[in-house]
């Protein structure tokens, strides 16, 4: 794991959210910049963090592939420890990233060490190949958790989605016509990605909220 954080919002925010990249981007992507924006915009403060891959891949000694899921699980759980939050944690990240700390969430959350899990664009299957799904885990899972995914992701649409078994534990927030990287066709729905993600992120304070409350799912 990269040493390096990048923080974003207030230092008094009511919680923190620790994001992962996906697994082709590195944290300060554009699409990661901009959810990040919106999120600290919406009073949360964010920290982004790389896995060792793309920091190598950033400081050119190295262009390897992304390593399998599983075998990212430690490097989350070191970057958990290093961060050493102060305030109510929730961990998650962009597509891949998001699924790693989906796969380490209930080991946390069991110890009362994390509040919850948000993952932007969870990668459902690969592209174009819908039978390979990635949610066995997520029938079980305790974790209280949040799922922003445009309607039109490739790596797993509304209408797909909809036949999954996910644990109740999960709910899911639709960006209208968005797609992986949660942007919206502003031609098809009148809304900027701009103003998407700023509904999003406020969404996703109240969501927060009513963890950190200990108040159910409306």
């Amino acid at each position: 794991m990269s040493e390096a954080f990048l923080l974003d919002g207030p230092d008094d925010a009511r919680a923190t959210i620790l994001l992962a990249h996906g697994a082709g981007a590195p944290m300060d992507s554009a699409s990661m910049t901009a959810a990040t924006r919106a999120l600290a915009a919406a009073g949360l403060r964010v920290a982004r963090f790389e896995f060792a891959y793309m920091a190598e891949r950033r400081d050119g000694t190295g262009r390897k592939p992304p390593p399998r899921a599983e075998k990212l699980m430690p490097e989350y759980r070191a970057a958990i420890a290093s961060l050493g939050a102060t305030k109510p944690l929730v961990i998650g990240g962009k597509s891949m990233g998001g699924r790693v700390a989906s796969m380490i969430a209930d080991e946390y959350f069991a110890r009362g060490e994390i509040a919850g899990l948000l993952c932007l664009g969870y990668p459902f299957h690969p592209p174009a190949k819908p039978e390979q799904l990635r949610t066995a885990h997520l029938l079980e899972l305790r974790t209280p958790t949040l799922i922003c995914q445009g309607t039109r992701d490739p790596f797993g649409t509304s209408e797909e989605v909809a036949g999954y078994a996910l644990s109740p534990a999960i709910e899911i927030r639709w960006l209208e016509d968005g797609d992986h990287d949660l942007k919206p066709r502003k031609s098809v729905t009148g809304v900027s990605a701009a103003d998407a993600l700023k509904a999003m992120a406020e969404d996703i304070g109240l969501w927060i909220d009513r963890l950190l409350a200990g108040s159910p799912a409306p």
